[in-house]
């Protein structure tokens, strides 16, 4: 398959995890959830909004199988044709457990719980709120906690999982001192969470903690890097995974231990070669099994 394989390559950063300024050891204080120690690992999946700028984007799919995905998460771009794209899926012998979904999509129930039977979804992921929103008080976020505890009645009762999917803006204070992440949780106490683990480092905050407070409810897990100071600045400050600044083996060790996550998804918001990226990441990741 001719994919762009153009692209500056990064050097792998043996850096430990970055976590409010400084080093963050592994802290056995952590292990609070046994039951979740033995569970079994998913495949790696890969967030196709990664390949968003290659068109047809199902031309990524086989590539994809080729590299050992065995899973993607969908978003919008993915649903216009939903018959056509799980068949696709199962050409390349690729699933698609969890989905990402619009607040305009999930206000349509109907459409939205079809496309997710179509594609074979297991859990409905709200990916964010707009951008004009995301710098809302604390009322604002009252508002939308009400809001995913309704989705999440909804999907629930239509036989999915329903989940939050974080970025940074989460976890900046309100004037109460109130963490937007803490107030969505509190409000829909049935919903899942998506951690984008990347985001939240670079929000400052140290995941550890995060799992010790949620970790029964981290259901996935996005798995992405950090570009290296002074690299990454055409991707958006990002890097392949395993050749940034967290040291997702260590962080991944955690993971396992201390949430109930299921699905291990891949992404890069802007990568500058998406071949380059898939096939990287998924080396570095299968070296943590």
């Amino acid at each position: 398959m001719a994919l762009a394989m153009h692209g500056q390559l990064s050097y792998h950063g043996q850096v430990r995890i970055f976590v409010m300024g400084n080093v963050a050891e592994p802290q056995d204080a952590l292990g609070a959830h046994p039951a979740m120690q033995e569970a079994p690992m998913t495949d790696f999946s890969f967030q196709l909004y990664s390949a968003r700028k290659i068109s047809p984007i199902d031309a990524i799919l086989p590539l994809l199988a080729g590299e050992g995905y065995r899973q993607v998460e969908g978003f919008g771009g993915v649903y216009g044709d939903a018959e056509g794209f799980a068949e696709k899926l199962k050409e390349n012998g690729l699933s698609m457990p969890t989905a990402h979904f619009g607040l305009d999509l999930l206000e349509n129930p109907e459409s939205t719980i079809r496309i997710a039977n179509t594609l074979g979804v297991r859990t409905v992921i709200c990916p964010a709120v707009p951008w004009d929103k995301r710098d809302m008080d604390e009322a604002g976020w009252d508002a939308m906690g009400e809001a995913l505890a309704r989705f999440t009645t909804i999907y629930q009762g239509a036989g999915f999982d329903f989940a939050w999917h974080n970025h940074d803006f989460e976890f900046t204070p309100t004037a109460s001192g109130k963490m937007p992440m803490d107030i969505l949780l509190a409000a829909a106490p049935g919903m899942l969470w998506e951690m984008d683990v990347a985001w939240l480092i670079s929000a400052k905050q140290a995941p550890f903690d995060w799992f010790d407070r949620y970790g029964p409810r981290i259901t996935a897990v996005h798995v992405k890097d950090i570009a290296l100071p002074g690299q990454g600045l055409e991707e958006d400050g990002w890097a392949d995974v395993g050749f940034g600044e967290i040291d997702w083996p260590t962080l991944f060790a955690e993971i396992r231990a201390n949430t109930a996550a299921r699905y291990f998804v891949i992404e890069h918001d802007n990568p500058s070669d998406v071949g380059r990226f898939a096939s990287r990441s998924i080396a570095s990741a299968s070296n943590w099994r």
